[in-house]
């Protein structure tokens, strides 16, 4: 039997990445322990599957020591001058899935002569969160009168991407890596991501956080992208003194975009409990509880004091909420749209009809792996009989 001569440390590193247990891991590799500590040899077949179930490219298992992994683009998740842990398996793959896609959509873009965004990277941090708030409404026609005609965060979340995706922006929501059930994405380890480029500016949103976590994550991407910075934020950590200046300007203008400052005074009511105001406001601009702390600490309405405790309550209350709802189901169709975004998906599925995008690469893209899926897919979207 041939074993494969590897170095113990990198079976530990590939487990402790992929956040494992090596009690929990040696229910399936009984010899994991003796493996780690280089007393006995994995066969070739034994590391080729633990490769596949830590989630690490095999030819990892064959440096002579861990890699050092970084994300791809800017990281943002630096909070009073404390960086994150190392990123996850399942954030860097979701990452290069999206920088593959967006690859694939700037080459489409420009072959089809498609014109530059203009709003990509029009804005800077010396723009007032206002100006820049009311910009991006302008664009996307987003008015305030119609944000609170809907009846559900859901569905203002919805229209807002549907109005980015028409303005050019390539917009996915997803909370698991590809379309693998079994790898779900952790929000305490990031709310979302932007990939900016003039022809296929990308936002990526954790899907799994609340909706209103979401619509909060997309704003604040939007600003990313007016102000063309690619970077991978966290946005339901408490602001503090020390993060970085493009979070806190994203954070104003996804806050000023969805609450805006003067309508916001005017709704408030100086002698109301703390409680009932943020239920009544949340409820009337379809925001999280989160999103109006914020504000009522800007509007100086809530102390610096107030804001702290009330902020550490109720994000406790809202993730218990999500771990109670679940993510849910849904139809496998309409999830991948959302997951790809329509845009998206509609121009691959066209340009694979048309011959000039290989099957193969628009099934892993898609995240499919039939032809009936596939053309089901071009059916839905309409590009199809």
């Amino acid at each position: 039997m041939v074993r494969a001569s590897i170095n113990p440390k990198l079976l530990r590193w590939a487990r402790e990445r992929a956040k494992m247990e090596q009690e929990a891991l040696a229910r399936r590799f009984k010899k994991l322990p003796q493996w780690e500590t280089g007393h006995v040899q994995p066969t070739f077949k034994q590391l080729e599957d633990f490769a596949r179930a830590v989630h690490v490219p095999l030819g990892y298992m064959f440096l002579s020591e861990p890699p050092d992994e970084t994300v791809p683009i800017p990281d943002f998740r630096t909070f009073a001058g404390q960086s994150v842990t190392r990123p996850s398996p399942h954030l860097l793959d979701t990452i290069y899935d999206c920088q593959e896609r967006q690859d694939w959509y700037r080459d489409f873009a420009r072959n089809s002569g498609a014109p530059r965004l203009d709003f990509v990277g029009s804005a800077s941090l010396e723009d007032h969160s206002v100006t820049v708030a009311t910009r991006i409404r302008t664009r996307l026609g987003v008015d305030l009168p119609a944000q609170g005609k809907h009846p559900q965060t859901r569905e203002l979340l919805q229209s807002i991407v549907r109005r980015a995706d028409e303005s050019g922006i390539l917009v996915m929501v997803s909370g698991i890596v590809k379309s693998n059930t079994h790898r779900p994405l952790d929000p305490a380890e990031f709310c979302g991501f932007a990939l900016c480029d003039p022809y296929a500016p990308l936002i990526f949103i954790n899907g799994k956080n609340s909706k209103s976590a979401q619509l909060f994550t997309l704003a604040h991407e939007l600003g990313h992208i007016w102000l063309g910075k690619s970077a991978l934020s966290n946005t339901e950590k408490l602001p503090k003194k020390g993060s970085r200046d493009e979070e806190v300007w994203c954070n104003a203008v996804a806050a000023e975009f969805l609450v805006p400052m003067e309508t916001f005074r005017s709704m408030l009511r100086q002698d109301e409990p703390l409680a009932q105001a943020i239920t009544r406001l949340s409820q009337a601009f379809r925001v999280s509880t989160l999103v109006i702390l914020r504000r009522l600490l800007a509007a100086g309405w809530l102390a610096q004091e107030q804001f702290d405790l009330a902020w550490a309550k109720e994000r406790k209350r809202l993730r218990e909420v999500v771990k109670q709802k679940g993510s849910g189901g849904g139809s496998f169709y309409n999830t991948t749209f959302a997951r790809v975004g329509k845009r998206f998906a509609r121009d691959l599925i066209v340009s694979t009809l048309e011959g000039q995008t290989l099957y193969r690469d628009a099934f892993r893209m898609l995240g499919v792996g039939k032809t009936a899926t596939f053309n089901k897919l071009a059916r839905k979207i309409g590009v199809m009989e």
